[in-house]
């Protein structure tokens, strides 16, 4: 049987993989990769924490919410890293220090 300990542990370490990709990784689109690793561990808890609240299930309705500002969110930051990349040729974040000014 699965309890809710293993979900959060998963979910924790699908956490912990997103953050490490955000530090370490310097292109833009492993960060968008690391950021919906996050998302998605956010999401493993709201449905977890669903499937054990046998009254409400207000968690799936939440987890539901959470996809869709994550995909409407991983669109726009597609849509800049294409048009960061159509001016600069590079997806680099360290690299585009024109923005700064």
């Amino acid at each position: 049987m699965i309890t809710l300990t293993h979900y959060l542990i998963v979910s924790a370490a699908l956490f912990s993989i997103g953050l490490y990709v955000i530090l370490s990784k310097p292109n833009a689109i492993q960060i968008l990769i690391g950021i919906e690793l996050m998302l998605n561990a956010a999401i493993l808890n709201l449905v977890a924490f669903g499937k054990f609240d046998k009254i409400k299930n207000g968690g799936q309705s939440f987890a539901l919410f959470a996809i869709v500002l994550a995909a409407a969110s991983t669109a726009v930051a597609l849509a800049i890293v294409l048009n960061v990349y159509r001016r600069y040729k590079t997806i680099d974040p360290g690299k585009i220090n024109q923005l700064k000014d």
